[in-house]
């Protein structure tokens, strides 16, 4: 049955509201069954009779289709290869006609069909993104260089290879020459547009396109015909660092414009050259420090100039790791400059900064939060601090330790007043004190041996802590200080400081007690040198209790789904507690049980924040793990009809995690049967679109393996052995699966009766044996042999 244009597009219509999100949803996974769905939704994509949103949605659509369906696991065409031909040949013509939200949406599906098809399966591409390039049309130009840009950047994170090399060396053999051509043909429609604003927008977006290609095709080696042009290309980036135009400044304070996202793209640039090719660009590099350190002190405070500033100091910090360079700064009257004019500035909070705190919290922690990728103003010029420390280690910190101690002073004059000179202060403390980075784990692990901060903790920290009318962004800093310093204070010093974080889980304030939950989180995953807890479990389970009620008290303080799982820090607070505790969560089984219980009924509706669900759904897990043995009956009665719930509303981000946990029970239920509910999770769990997620597999398998061995005589008799079968056929054919598949049938020939399986061996053999002739693999041969053993032993 042919796809109906409208029928989808009414569908994609209704999928935009909430209320009919989840039917039309379904109903579009029918329709997606059809021949030829992904190109009717490239049709609605192109179509201007349909609303810019409709067509936005089926982009959406497209891109997520292309990743469920464009192969299988083992690099094969899930498509018929007529349509995967179209689809192909109408993406580029398309990427230059659409607007530029539905472009992001086409280039990410663009990207996706590059990892498996490019270059080898697509060898005409670059020929065909070449041949639409012109000399002067932005529009069909930008739509090219986004659909370059989408397979290009892919090479950043991969690691050296022929095959990475080759595909590299074809790209640039017939991209490079006209790439460079294009520049030197947008540098000179901008020169004569100085008067047409639209004109020159527009080619100022092809600029930026363009410093992000040359990014993409400089990361693993520099372009030869880059490096033949290097003076050209440096004269290029410099001009566009400095240069100006009224049309192309924005009134807007919050958000970069142009000149801003073409200065940050030339500076990204320069980190990588800097880093990479240091010997090759060096003849160029003095133009550019000093045209940071210009432009450094000349952009103000406003929030459109984060992305140039924080780019611009992470530039200078890579000049400052080159020893030649950093000697322009082994001077104290220099660093004071430095540290007053770029340092300070960038670290001290600003009024942009206080309205996120107060109106956008979540995003303040986020961008905050020490190892965010978020760039930062405070976080570029910490780095910036920390690598002049590598170098001239005392003589940054006395000089720093000058305004540091002005602005205690400051705060010392008028506290109340003064609260913000105490923020500088601590922020500057903090990158002088931290050396290299601080992991995730255990925050930092080493300290400047010039200073002491457990000496300025307990002289200008600790107060913050204890004063319930501290100025609440001091607060956030002293928690901020114990979470990075964690693994600094010793045992008996965090038996003092840990009650001080618990109390700031009552505090008003979103960004303190969600901060608070942080530091207590890590703090409870430390170790000592003998690997025990730092703050040891019996000093936690007698405040569990409380500690848990708050913690979901304030997670469901707004009851609607979004509010609920906003904030994944509180719900990873919960986790750890859980973890930490074990067995003690029995007393207060009931209290856990209900309010996760809960918590599942909300978010199931709209799942929207993954990482606050897979804590949400660890912290059910170690439930299950810590209170199953003695409370198993407990816990399958409360979760069993949310999860059964999950399964027949098709939330598809859930399924995972349910038939996980639905092992897990059965794993820890030290009962050799299992209920009749659980018994009947066999059947779904069968069902063979189920299977077609490889998102699923390992949970199906998981859940599988762990009822057969309480449940075979009941599965043979109610005839699903057949069906678990083709479940092992369908996983034995794939290199990806092949472990399941031989955990399945292990566990099937392990647990099944004998006479339940004398009609399917020779079968079962047959595919074992064709798959060791026609795709053997070290595993899968290894696996056969522990199979051979087993059989051998249990006939």
């Amino acid at each position: 049955m042919a796809v109906d244009l409208q029928t989808v597009a009414g569908l994609l219509q209704a999928s935009l509201d909430p209320a009919q999100n989840r039917q039309a949803e379904q109903s579009l996974k029918q329709e997606e069954a059809k021949p030829g769905f992904s190109l009717a939704l490239l049709q609605i994509t192109a179509a201007d009779s349909f609303p810019l949103q409709t067509r936005l949605a089926s982009a959406l659509f497209f891109k997520n289709f292309i990743k469920r369906n464009w192969t299988d696991e083992d690099g094969n065409h899930k498509l018929p290869q007529d349509e995967v031909s179209t689809i192909k040949s109408e993406l580029i013509g398309l990427m230059v006609k659409v607007p530029p939200s539905i472009q992001a949406q086409l280039g990410d599906a663009i990207s996706v069909i590059a990892d498996s098809d490019f270059w080898q399966r697509w060898d005409t591409l670059v020929d065909d993104l070449v041949s639409r390039l012109t000399p002067d049309n932005a529009a069909v130009n930008n739509g090219v260089l986004q659909v370059a840009h989408s397979i290009f950047k892919r090479w950043e994170p991969l690691y050296r290879s022929d095959e990475l090399y080759t595909e590299i060396n074809h790209v640039l053999e017939k991209f490079a020459t006209p790439f460079l051509q294009l520049w030197q043909n947008t540098d000179q429609v901008i020169e004569q547009s100085q008067s047409n604003p639209e004109v020159l927008k527009a080619h100022y977006a092809t600029l930026d396109l363009i410093l992000r290609l040359m990014y993409d095709l400089s990361t693993h080696d520099m372009p030869p015909q880059f490096e033949e042009n290097l003076s050209a290309i440096a004269g290029l980036l410099h001009k566009y660092l400095t240069y100006d135009n009224a049309a192309l400044r924005t009134n807007d304070e919050d958000d970069a414009g142009p000149l801003e996202h073409v200065r940050a793209g030339v500076f990204r640039v320069l980190v990588l050259y800097t880093k990479k090719y240091e010997e090759e660009f060096r003849p160029h590099m003095e133009q550019f420090i000093g045209t940071s350190w210009t432009l450094l002190t000349g952009l103000g405070p406003e929030a459109k100039y984060d992305v140039v500033v924080s780019r611009a100091m992470e530039f200078l910090t890579t000049v400052v790791s080159i020893r030649q360079y950093a000697e322009q700064f082994n001077n104290a009257d220099v660093l004071g400059q430095v540290t007053e004019k770029v340092v300070i500035p960038n670290l001290s909070l600003r009024e942009s900064d206080i309205e996120t705190f107060e109106d956008e919290p979540i995003e303040f922690i986020r961008r905050d939060l020490e190892g965010s990728d978020e760039d930062t103003r405070r976080r570029a010029a910490t780095n910036f601090l920390r690598k002049l420390m590598e170098q001239f280690e005392k003589l940054v910190t006395d000089v720093v330790m000058r305004y540091i101690d002005h602005f205690l002073g400051e705060y010392a004059k008028d506290k109340k007043g003064n609260w913000k000179a105490k923020d500088t202060a601590v922020h500057l403390y903090t990158s002088i004190a931290a050396k290299g980075l601080a992991t995730q784990a255990k925050g930092v692990l080493s300290v400047n041996p010039n200073i002491d901060v457990i000496d300025f903790f307990t002289k200008h920290i600790a107060e913050d802590l204890t004063d319930a009318n501290a100025e609440s962004l001091l607060k956030v800093d002293a928690i901020k200080y114990l979470y990075l310093f964690r693994s600094i204070l010793n045992a008996q010093q965090w038996q003092a400081a840990f009650p001080l974080l618990v109390q700031h889980l009552n505090s008003s304030y979103y960004v303190v007690y969600t901060y608070a939950a942080i530091a207590v989180d890590r703090a409870l995953y430390l170790t000592d040198d003998q690997r025990q807890p730092v703050i040891p479990r019996d000093t936690i389970t007698p405040l569990s209790k409380d500690l848990l009620q708050h913690l979901f008290k304030l997670i469901t303080a707004d009851a609607k789904p979004e509010k609920v799982q906003e904030n994944e820090f509180l719900m990873k607070c919960v986790m750890r507690v859980l973890i930490v505790i074990r067995d003690g969560v029995v007393p207060i089984l009931q209290l856990v049980l209900t309010n996760l219980v809960n918590i599942t009924k909300v978010i199931r509706h709209n799942p929207s924040n993954p990482g606050f669900c897979y804590y949400h759904f660890e912290s059910v897990g170690a439930a299950i793990r810590f209170a199953g043995p003695t409370q198993a009956d407990a816990i399958e009665s409360s979760f069993f009809e949310v999860f059964v719930a999950i399964l027949q509303g098709d939330v598809d981000e859930f399924k995972p995690y349910v038939f996980q946990l639905f092992a897990a029970m059965l794993a820890s239920n030290p009962s050799p049967t299992v209920s009749t509910q659980m018994q009947q999770l066999v059947q779904p769990a069968l069902t063979p679109s189920y299977w077609d997620s490889k998102g699923n597999v390992p949970a199906l398998n998981r859940f599988l393996c762990a009822i057969i061995p309480k449940a075979a005589e009941q599965i043979a008799a109610a005839n699903q052995t057949e069906a678990i079968l083709v479940i092992f056929q369908k996983l034995v054919s794939s290199k990806a699966y092949e472990t399941y598949a031989m955990d399945l049938i292990e566990t099937v020939v392990h647990n099944f009766p004998v006479t339940a399986l004398e009609n399917y061996w020779t079968p079962m053999l047959q595919l074992i044996f064709t798959r060791l002739s026609n795709s053997k693999t070290e595993i899968f041969t290894l696996r056969f042999m522990r199979f051979y053993h087993l059989v051998s032993a249990l006939v």
